[in-house]
């Protein structure tokens, strides 16, 4: 007998299949291929693979804070404490957090939500903030905002008056939120941010995203990513008043990616929190999560998966099936934990490794408002491309334009227009971005995303290639 595959496309779950993550997607993985014939010698039109789809700041060079480092080495090791070369108040913190770790070892599990003094900890910088109250009661640590956002967005699975669920997000958006809606099973709401206005947020555009959605679907909650990704995009706190007084009449949860509050330049932040509660009665009663993450801002740490949740006035029913959920996953890891400790309660005046941590600190933020500025100022450069000014964030989402021809060879080569260009950008350059079609776009325009997190001769070196590439480019399918 003919030995069957027990799982198929046709029987696996079938949400999965419908999954799309842009950002690691074909033009990544050809990106690997391309970086491995180099090392082989084969030869291309350029030396090297620039990668520019991922904001992975310690990749691309951004060096990791010292306090941090020395922190989760010695969790690590508590033996390396008697260094003479560790300051004091490194040693003091290490000793609370092992104090709070089951044994003292960052090797035991801890409570689901997070270790009781990291939660603390971020309830007091929350406050700080908002200057308004924080229970840590009400905080969540978990493996980076992804794993929150997709434990928050799972109590939505749940069909309501006979209707499936939706959840209006952002177009663009970050495509952590399309994949998980579809893994979910959730249904997709668009809502299009305003190009032409530096990608505002405009109500008229929100109401007309529920009402069509609304036909089909029972719109239950809306994603606000403030600062924006792709886009860069700060809100006004104006706007965010709107948008509460949008949420707050169509009875709907708001989902806040607050992420890249760290990264702003120039522009004051607000968060939905603080603004809700300043608007007082009803609105102050209202829902919410907000989430943010040691991937961004001046720590970067990607690679240690560390993030929280701050989620409020729950009914204690729905509380309890998310901390249920969370129980099943254990707990994130410890040393994510500790590095979000230090993120959350940093070196202050006074103490050993403030002199340093401020420096490191202050050296990570101006590179970053340099990087934004020469990002703006380049692709602004470039003839058939335009960008808006980047606010916060760690991207640049130029608009493109492309040939009618170019778009019919794309056609032919079953790609979009984007895919198409960022795929040619890539063959001919090396320079590795993300097509705008990962990220949604409005029908006839193009964009691609960039980090601009590279150094700033990397950069440059990027941005000439690019320049060449798209007269090259314009020239051919003119």
């Amino acid at each position: 007998m003919k030995l069957e595959k027990c799982l198929t496309e046709k029987n696996v779950n079938q949400n999965m299949l419908n999954i799309s993550y842009a950002v690691r997607g074909p033009i990544l993985q050809r990106a690997l291929h391309i970086e491995r014939e180099l090392e082989k010698g084969v030869k291309k039109p350029f030396r090297r693979v620039v990668r520019a789809n991922i904001g992975d700041c310690h990749a691309l060079g951004q060096p990791p804070v010292t306090f941090i480092r020395q922190v989760l080495a010695l969790a690590a090791c508590p033996a390396l404490a008697a260094s003479p070369d560790v300051p004091d108040d490194v040693k003091l913190r290490v000793r609370e957090l092992l104090d709070d770790c089951t044994k003292g070892s960052v090797g035991a599990y801890s409570p689901s939500a997070g270790l009781t003094l990291v939660r603390r900890r971020v309830a007091q910088f929350l406050a700080a903030r908002d200057g308004v109250p924080a229970s840590p009661d009400d905080v969540y640590l978990g493996a980076g905002a992804s794993d929150l956002i997709k434990a928050l967005l799972g109590l939505f699975v749940q069909h309501v008056d006979g209707k499936p669920p939706a959840v209006m997000i952002p177009i663009p958006q970050y495509p952590l939120f399309s994949g998980t809606l579809s893994e979910l099973g959730l249904r997709q709401a668009n809502y299009y941010l305003d190009e032409e206005h530096d990608w505002a947020l405009q109500l008229q555009e929100l109401e007309r995203s529920w009402r069509e959605a609304s036909q089909e679907s029972h719109v239950r909650a809306l994603v606000v990513i403030n600062p924006g990704n792709p886009t860069g995009q700060v809100l006004t706190r104006d706007n965010m008043q709107e948008i509460i007084k949008f949420a707050y009449e169509h009875q709907l949860f708001i989902l806040a990616d607050e992420v890249y509050q760290e990264n702003i330049i120039s522009k004051p932040f607000h968060s939905f929190k603080k603004v809700m509660h300043e608007m007082g009665a009803p609105y102050s009663s209202m829902e919410l999560a907000s989430f943010v993450t040691c991937s961004k801002g001046w720590a970067a740490e990607c690679g240690l998966r560390a993030g929280f949740m701050e989620a409020v006035r729950l009914q204690e029913g729905v509380r309890a099936a998310l901390e249920a959920a969370r129980a099943v996953a254990q707990c994130p890891s410890v040393l994510g934990q500790c590095a979000l400790d230090c993120v959350m309660k940093p070196p202050v005046a006074g103490e050993p490794s403030y002199p340093r941590f401020s420096q490191e600190k202050r050296a990570t933020l101006r590179a970053l408002g340099e990087r934004a500025r020469t990002a703006h100022r380049e692709f602004n450069s470039i003839p058939g491309y335009s960008c808006n000014i980047i606010d916060g964030s760690m991207f640049a989402f130029p608009r493109v334009e492309i040939p009618e021809r170019a778009q019919r060879a794309a056609a032919d080569a079953g790609l979009q227009p984007d895919e198409f260009y960022c795929l040619r950008l890539l063959e001919e350059t090396g320079v590795c971005v993300v097509p705008g079609s990962g990220f949604g776009q409005r029908a006839g325009s193009f964009h691609f995303r960039s980090t601009i997190l590279h150094p700033a001769d990397e950069f440059q070196h990027m941005m000439d290639s690019v320049r060449r590439f798209h007269a090259s480019f314009t020239r051919q399918y003119s």
